[in-house]
Parts: structure tokens; C-alpha cells; sequence
């Protein structure tokens, strides 16, 4: 098992501008990464995950402090 906090897969949730958005970890970064042109700071002591939302397919990058285990 890996040392990060969340899995591949895991279904977690998070607060957005939007309200309260449930989705499943595609992935996850653990160098500087760029989406859009815009650069997403990670590092393996702290992750980014990519995570597709569960309702509308949307990918949104997180760090594991913004996330909870959805039940």
C-alpha cells in the first residue's frame, strides 16, 4: 500500500464554488504538473489528485487536505 492518504479509485468529497461534489481519484501527481497552463505544485510528501467528478465528468486537482472519503 502506498503512503498516500487516498487511493486510486477512492471515492472522496470535497467543498467547491458549485456546493458539495463527489468524485473518484483518476490519479495522482506528485511533481508540478500543468493543466491549462496553469502549473499545480505537488510533491510526494504532499500529492495533488486528479479526480473526475461522480455527477458531471468534470476533472478538478486537489490536495488531500481538501478531500474526505465519501461513504
Amino acid at each position: 500500500m502506498s503512503s498516500y492518504e487516498f487511493e486510486i479509485g477512492d471515492i472522496v468529497s470535497w467543498n467547491s464554488e458549485a456546493g458539495h461534489v463527489s468524485g473518484r481519484i483518476a490519479a495522482i501527481h506528485d511533481a508540478p504538473f500543468l493543466v491549462n497552463g496553469y502549473r499545480h505544485h505537488a510533491t510526494p510528501d504532499e500529492p495533488q489528485y486528479e479526480i473526475v467528478s461522480l455527477k458531471t465528468g468534470h476533472v478538478a486537482f486537489h490536495k488531500g487536505a481538501a478531500l474526505s472519503r465519501a461513504v
